[in-house]
């Protein structure tokens, strides 16, 4: 396993509190926020367990995961649904997609 997959998990308690104060004013804005954030720790876990192109191709789609999570909740704390997003979980995505753009290259 590797070590980003426990800043992964981590990034998903969080956005799991963002998900339920969201789907109080936009089901449909939760559960897309929802399923990106699963997305990254469930792609990182399947490429780590793959080889070659199907490795890169799973690392690239956690990776497009990350900056949906990351839209998705700067888009909510645009529109007012949520205050503005915290720092720290802001850093760990960073920290998530930095990790997930060298796993690519």
């Amino acid at each position: 396993m590797l070590r980003i997959q426990s800043v992964c998990y981590e990034m998903v308690r969080e956005v799991a509190g963002y998900v339920e104060r969201i789907a109080e004013v936009d089901r449909d804005h939760a559960r897309q926020l929802r399923r990106s954030a699963l997305s990254v720790p469930l792609n990182v876990a399947e490429g780590s367990g793959s080889r070659g192109g199907t490795r890169r191709a799973r690392y690239l789609t956690a990776l497009g995961s990350a900056e949906e999570t990351r839209a998705n909740l700067e888009a909510a704390a645009a529109i007012g649904y949520v205050d503005a997003v915290d720092e720290g979980l802001r850093g760990r995505l960073g920290h998530i997609i930095g990790v997930l753009v060298k796993l690519t290259r």
